[in-house]
Order: C-alpha cells, then sequence, then structure tokens
C-alpha cells in the first residue's frame, strides 16, 4: 500500500492541485457558484472510483438583506455494503477561509505551490487535503485488486467555514437511513500538537460567535460637524469589545467560568508527558511570547481547557487607505468565545446579553441603539479515548509513523462532532493529519507533502476495526475510566451523589465475586484562585462537578496515558514489527469480495443497527489470556 501511494505522489499532488483551484469560499455569498461547482468536482471523482453519490439539498441561505440564495448540496457517497464488515463514516468539508494576495500570501491562494515539501494553498490542510487523502486511499486499494476492509460512507458538506447551515437538520432526516449501519465516525478536520509527532484528539472547545452592533444615526456623519456632540456608535462599541476580556485572556463577563468544570488535580500531571514545545508554538505564531511565559501546562490548559475570548473585526466602519473624516451611523462588532465543559450556549448567550445592556446603560448612558445577536453555536465535545476505535487508531499511527500518538484535545470547534455521536450512537474519532504549522484560515497555509502522503494511515486504522470490535465482545478491553465511573453508579447508588468541594470520588470501585476494579482518576475540587491567577469555576455546593459531562454521560477530563499505555501494551504490536502492517494485511486469509452498492438515497434493505455491545469488569486473569489471544488476532490482520 505504501509503495502504491509513493508511486503515485505527483498524480495525489495533481488532485489536490485541482482542487485548491476552485476559490470555494462559503462567506463569498457572490461567489455561491464556486462552492457548487467544488461539490460537483467532487462527485465527479467518488464516482470514478464506483461510489454511489447523492446530493442532498438543504434548502437556502437568507442574507443579512433579506435575499436569498441556494446552500451547496452536502455530499452522500457509498463503498460497500458487505453486512460482515462494518462500516466507517467519514466527514469532512470542502469550503474554504476567504484568502487574497493582499492579505500578506507570499503565493497566489488558489495556485497550489509546492515549495520545501510543502504545499501551499487554500484549503490544501483545511480541508481539502484530508478528504482527499480518504479518496486516495480507496483508490490504491481499487487499483491493487485488494478488499476494503470496512464499507465507506461519505458526509462532505461546503458551509462548514459558515457553521454548516442546513447540515443538522439533514443528518437528523437521515438517522433511520444512511446513518443507521454506521459503525464508526473518523474526521480528519484538526491538527497535531507540533510538527513532529502525531497525535489523536479526543476533546473539542465549543464555540458562540457574536454580532454586536450598534446604531447612532441614519446616515455617515461628517466628524468636523458633528464630532463631540454625538454619542458616536464606534466609541460605544470599542467600549464594548474593550470590556469582554483583559490583558491576561481572562474574560470579564460576570458569571462566565461558573459552569466550567472542575480541574482534577492530577490534571497537570497529565499535560507534562505530552510532547510540546512552547518556543516552536510561538515561532509557529510569529509572536515573542504568550500569556502563560514559557509554562507548557498553562498554555496547554488556556488552549484547550479554559474557555477564551477573541475579537475578530468591526464591520462598517472606513477601512481603506488614506484618511477620511467620517462617522460611521452604524458598526457592528464581532468577537467568539470558545466554550468548554460544562458550559451552555445558551447561558452564555445571556450572559453576553445582560453584559452589553450593563454598558450601553449603566456605564455608557448612551441612547444609541443596539443589539446582540449569536451568529451560530456549537457545542463542545469529549470522547471516551479508551474506545475500541481509539485503540485501533493508536496502533494504525503506530504502523505508519513508528511512534505512539500523543492523546490530545483541541481548542477550536467542530460543532457536527457532537450531532455525529448523538444520531449514530457510536464514537466519534479525531484523526489530525495536518500538522500544527499548517496555518489553516491563515496566510500561507500548506500541507506537509509527507502528512499527505501518509493519509494511509486512513486504511491501516480502518483495517483494524474489527479486531478492536471483537476484543470488546471479549471483554479483554480494559474498562477506561468513564465506563468503571458509570458501572459504579450502577453498583452503587452512593456513588452518583454530586461532588462537595474537596471531596474525592474517583476512587469509584466496582465489586465482581470479591475482585474490584477501581478508578484512579483523582477528581477532587481545587480551590478556587485570584481572577489575576487562572481562571476557575466559582461554581459552589452541589452544582461542582467532578466530571466534565455531556448529554447526561460523564468523560473524565484528564487522560491517564501510562494507566492506557498499561491496558494496552499487549495490543499494540503488530507481529512484533509495526513495518510489516500492511504486508500482512494484504494476505489476511479473506480473499477478494464482491462490493455491494446501496440504492441512491444512502439507504439499503436488510442493514440493521449494529448491536451495542455493553463491557464488564473481568478477572485479572481472563484480561491476560484475552488479550494473548487478541494479539494473535491482531498478527493475522
Amino acid at each position: 500500500m505504501s509503495s502504491y501511494i509513493d508511486e503515485n505522489k505527483a498524480k495525489y499532488i495533481q488532485r489536490l492541485s485541482d482542487a485548491v483551484a476552485i476559490p470555494s469560499v462559503s462567506s463569498w455569498t457572490e461567489q455561491r457558484h464556486e462552492c457548487i461547482r467544488m461539490v460537483n468536482w467532487t462527485q465527479d471523482l467518488l464516482r470514478t472510483y464506483g461510489m454511489t453519490v447523492e446530493l442532498a439539498d438543504v434548502g437556502q441561505q437568507e442574507l443579512p438583506d433579506g435575499t436569498k440564495i441556494p446552500l451547496p448540496p452536502v455530499i452522500l457517497a457509498t463503498y460497500g455494503n458487505d453486512k460482515s464488515k462494518k462500516t466507517i463514516l467519514i466527514y469532512g468539508h470542502l469550503d474554504v477561509q476567504p484568502a487574497l494576495v493582499s492579505d500578506g500570501w507570499d503565493t497566489q491562494p488558489f495556485e497550489l505551490t509546492e515549495k520545501n515539501k510543502k504545499l501551499f494553498g487554500r484549503g490544501s490542510t483545511d480541508d481539502k487535503g484530508p478528504v482527499l487523502s480518504w479518496i486516495n486511499v480507496i483508490e490504491a486499494y481499487q487499483q491493487l485488486n485488494e478488499p476494503l476492509p470496512v464499507n465507506v460512507k461519505f458526509v462532505l458538506e461546503s458551509m462548514e467555514e459558515c457553521g454548516s447551515e442546513g447540515l443538522e437538520d439533514l443528518l437528523k432526516s437521515l438517522k433511520k437511513t444512511y446513518l443507521m449501519d454506521v459503525d464508526y465516525v473518523v474526521i480528519s478536520d484538526s491538527y497535531w500538537l507540533g510538527k513532529e509527532k502525531p497525535c489523536l484528539q479526543y476533546g473539542l472547545r465549543g464555540i458562540c460567535y457574536f454580532f454586536v452592533e450598534v446604531e447612532c444615526s441614519t446616515k455617515d456623519l461628517h466628524s468636523g460637524c458633528f464630532g463631540g456632540t454625538i454619542h458616536e456608535a464606534m466609541t460605544d462599541l470599542v467600549a464594548i469589545l474593550d470590556s469582554l476580556v483583559d490583558e491576561k485572556g481572562c474574560i470579564k463577563i460576570n458569571g462566565m467560568y461558573d459552569d466550567v468544570a472542575p480541574i482534577h488535580p492530577q490534571e497537570e500531571d497529565v499535560y507534562k508527558a505530552i510532547t510540546f514545545d512552547v518556543k516552536s508554538y510561538c515561532a509557529e505564531a510569529g509572536v515573542k511570547q504568550v500569556i502563560q511565559e514559557n509554562d507548557k501546562e498553562k498554555v496547554l490548559m488556556h488552549r484547550w481547557r479554559y474557555p477564551s475570548l477573541s475579537i475578530h473585526g468591526i464591520h462598517g466602519a472606513f477601512d481603506g487607505v488614506g484618511c477620511k473624516t467620517v462617522i460611521p451611523r452604524k458598526v457592528t462588532g464581532k468577537f467568539s468565545i470558545r466554550i468548554v465543559p460544562n458550559m451552555k450556549i445558551k447561558t452564555v448567550e445571556k450572559l453576553i446579553e445582560k453584559h452589553v445592556d450593563n454598558i450601553m446603560k449603566n456605564i455608557r448612558h448612551s441612547p444609541n441603539k443596539y443589539s446582540v445577536k449569536l451568529e451560530h453555536g456549537g457545542d463542545y465535545w469529549v470522547a471516551d479515548f479508551n474506545d475500541p476505535q481509539y485503540l485501533a487508531a493508536r496502533r494504525a499511527t503506530l504502523a505508519v509513523h513508528g511512534i505512539e500518538p500523543d492523546l490530545t484535545r483541541e481548542g477550536g470547534s467542530i460543532p457536527i462532532t457532537i450531532t455525529f455521536q448523538e444520531l449514530t450512537g457510536k464514537t466519534v474519532l479525531l484523526l489530525p493529519i495536518g500538522a500544527s504549522d499548517d496555518g489553516a484560515h491563515s496566510q500561507n497555509e500548506k500541507f506537509d507533502i509527507e502528512n499527505y502522503m501518509n493519509g494511509n494511515i486512513s486504511s491501516t486504522h480502518s483495517a483494524k476495526m474489527s479486531s478492536e470490535e471483537q476484543q470488546l465482545q471479549n471483554g479483554t478491553t480494559a474498562d477506561s475510566p468513564v465506563s468503571a465511573v458509570e458501572n459504579a453508579k450502577k453498583s452503587d447508588p452512593e456513588s452518583s451523589k454530586v461532588t462537595e468541594p474537596g471531596e474525592n470520588v474517583a476512587d469509584a470501585s466496582v465489586n465482581s465475586d470479591e475482585k474490584t476494579l477501581t478508578t484512579q482518576a483523582d477528581t477532587t475540587v481545587p480551590a478556587t484562585s485570584s481572577p489575576t491567577d487562572e481562571p476557575t469555576s466559582t461554581t459552589t455546593g452541589t452544582e461542582q462537578h467532578s466530571l466534565e459531562t455531556q448529554n447526561g454521560k460523564s468523560y473524565p477530563n484528564s487522560v491517564n496515558s501510562k494507566e492506557i499505555s498499561e491496558a494496552d501494551d499487549q495490543l499494540v504490536t503488530v507481529n512484533g514489527n509495526a513495518d510489516h502492517a500492511d504486508d500482512e494485511k494484504k494476505t489476511n486469509g479473506h480473499g477478494k469480495r464482491d462490493i455491494d452498492y446501496v440504492n441512491n438515497d444512502g439507504t439499503s434493505e436488510g442493514i440493521t443497527t449494529a448491536k451495542k455491545v455493553k463491557t464488564a469488569a473481568v478477572e485479572d486473569e481472563e484480561k491476560e489470556d484475552g488479550a494473548n489471544k487478541n494479539v494473535q488476532e491482531i498478527s493475522a490482520v
């Protein structure tokens, strides 16, 4: 597999070049036809390799002036309908952020440019390159006359950069058809923590994007005639924006930290084990230093663990070259808040509205019209990193890169992640392909050729999924902290009590034939620090929670990498040599299978929802015997 991909490197680079050449900027509404052209280009490519493709209509987008334009259709593509195989769903997006040479690009943003083993161009890493990596894998299997080890479904949208308008409603309508037989969901729309070591991500911050508008007059005014006599919209808006965040990056809005999940005392120890260089991080950003100086653990926590507020721009004000002495009649400020467990979008929205009201009425005493609008929002997401899919992905990463990946979070947001999790009831895996310095959303966005070619990690990852499911059925996968806590609650109602401040409830034990399974994720609630130190939750009493929660389920908010490593030590080697993974996979004894296709609407007769297998604590001896058996099973892959 690897040799085939290397031999076809030039073809794959040209394919990415063709994709980048289509300026599918979803926020350029006057160029919406380019997004639709990108959709058509992709569907033609998918059909070339025998996939069944449907373009799903998701309606129209209403613009601020009331006009409506079509939303780009969503691609639903299917390859394979073998009921003996698992079905993996790949999500990605085809739209990109705006890009102009005048923004500071060194190359034409929509002309892929190869330089120093890097491919520069808008969308190269976000997200056209990763999407093509998956399509390239399917092509490679076909050309090598090898059966793909899983059925594959794609959901590819072209409005992700503008809040995925229309997608959630579409997915809800597909719950009992297209999504019904999905066993795993994989998203490759995020990045490694550094430039050298791959990672798997089990958490994302959410987002609340706000518009705040201030209007002072019916028309623009001359500053010489009206300056100093009226309440100017711009000065009101600047005052509002200035009141949102302080010089330490802490949000200055009352109550904003109240619902933030408390930090486990062991959490900082977990961050210490992660490979991350603050100086390199600063160099990639082009800054002299970060707020947290050279404290790696604090930098990571502020990137993943705490909420943040960023101001993005002001619309309606003069921003051209030269001078213009005008008082704008109406201006709109744009800012966003990245939310974390256990913050709620509705609560954040109310806090922002209350804060702006206070600034305008009680501090500015302004008569100007103003409004606050939540433009779009998406919840945070956190997964069980000990799920079989994550264990499979770890082995796949080891096979391709020769190194165990870090288990990390990401500070950005992919709102549709939680939608897939809720509708399928299955684990969602974030499998980054791009490096930390790729510059997504920025000037000179790039995709390393090595990372693009190593997209065959996707194939290795998918090939191991069936083995992981078998391990789960055999009861040989150790309980994760999540399942252990949930089992403890079922066994002992007292264990489900809400944590009081300072109380440690993490040592949740499950008795089984005089054997005890204990989780060691300490969840003592920390003491509250001063506002000028680290942001902390100010919730007290029974409102404190020791675990991050999502949809009623608790998740650990730290990763005990040592604990996972010990539980998985016997499972991470393929025949003792990761380098032979591809060769052994080719001779797995199954032979070539015929591929069945589903209907054009993505449905298929006879497909039923995969049975949900419950995990349980087992005897240590059984775990060891089962693990040894699984090593043999994996060696056969």
